[in-house]
């Protein structure tokens, strides 16, 4: 071959090489574009599918649910391929039954009120205690002189029916030796509930530490503090629950949202502003940053009970304790054991410890 024709050849080489090679850049510039492609684990560069879910709060956004938010803003769940929608409920037991029924795949709830909607025939499971212990308690002005159970012998007591704050006080009651007949209760209105107590027309209530109570002392109220986990009801409380059908035909979909939500909820409490912070920023007209610390310092001593090794797995002898009260007081039959309210099939192996 003369060098004529080998230069030619050569220059053509060349050149077919750098357009090859300019065609490579502009394609890795495409996949790595505002397009919303993340490497997902296989380490391709084509976009992870999130799967779409929704979770029904137990109530109103704020400090007791802000885990979830936290989780949400710090990308766990879509590290875990979810796309979570978070809803605000309307109290723990019409929670269990939006779950229930299959109109909203998972739910955050109170486990007394998730077992109840399962006593009667529904098909609710507890698969992560969030808050170990419940959070209820007996609250009375200081003047009053209320500081034990007992001491409410003769006196009035405000009540929300059908909560089971509510409904687990004659357990109180009977824990601490006191005739249910010997306390005056009053069905109150939940919104008029604190305005009650601070005005007079009864001498104690029966709410929750993290809400009304953070609300008396918002408005002044010097308050004693009887919490039901220290008189004896040490049940189970905020609960993450599924619907057992649906839970068994995605089980990959719940463990990867119990595994993201715990790691949210480990991070509030190491971090309640960051929290906090995360609740107002996916629900501003629910509160302020500052009233959801405040409720996120009441419960953040309730993610472990006594006993617990870890976060979201509740010890056997409290899931016992809380079986043997809610059979007594809330009417659930003896005849479905414990291990039809809850499992642990859902749980992740690296749980945060306790």
């Amino acid at each position: 071959m003369n060098n004529a024709k080998y230069a030619h050849k050569r220059r053509f080489g060349l050149a077919a090489l750098g357009l090859a090679a300019a065609t490579a850049l502009v394609l890795t510039g495409c996949s790595s574009s505002g397009g919303g492609g993340d490497t997902n684990p296989s380490g391709s560069s084509t976009p992870k599918e999130l799967t779409k879910v929704t979770l029904t709060l137990n109530y109103l956004a704020g400090g007791p649910n802000s885990g979830f938010m936290l989780a949400k803003e710090k990308g766990y769940y879509e590290a875990e391929g979810l796309d979570v929608k978070i809803q605000e409920g309307q109290g723990s037991a019409t929670t269990a039954s939006v779950v229930d029924q299959g109109n909203s795949e998972l739910g955050y709830a109170d486990g007394p009120a998730a077992m109840q909607v399962t006593s009667q025939g529904g098909d609710v499971l507890i698969v992560a205690p969030v808050l170990q212990t419940n959070g209820f308690s007996i609250m009375s002005l200081k003047k009053t002189g209320i500081t034990k159970v007992s001491d409410l012998v003769g006196k009035s007591v405000g009540v929300q029916p059908g909560t089971a704050q509510s409904n687990l006080f004659n357990a109180v009651l009977a824990a601490n030796d006191v005739d249910p007949k010997s306390v005056n209760i009053v069905n109150i209105d939940p919104a008029a509930l604190v305005g009650s107590l601070l005005q007079g027309k009864v001498d104690a209530i029966t709410a929750g530490a993290d809400s009304q109570g953070v609300q008396l002392r918002d408005q002044g109220a010097d308050i004693n503090e009887i919490l039901y986990k220290d008189a004896g009801v040490p049940t189970v409380g905020l609960s993450m629950i599924v619907q057992g059908t649906w839970a068994k035909a995605h089980p990959e979909l719940v463990k990867a949202f119990v595994k993201a939500s715990l790691k949210g909820w480990d991070d509030a409490r190491k971090d309640p502003d960051a929290a906090a912070a995360a609740a107002v920023k996916e629900f501003p007209a629910a509160g302020t940053k500052e009233a959801f610390i405040k409720q996120l310092n009441v419960d953040l001593p309730l993610l472990c009970s006594p006993g617990a090794e870890s976060m979201g797995k509740f010890p056997q002898k409290n899931w016992d304790a809380t079986y043997d009260l809610l059979t007594q007081y809330l009417d659930l039959p003896t005849s479905k054991p414990i291990t039809d309210y809850y499992t642990e099939d859902y749980l992740p192996e690296d749980l945060p410890s306790c």
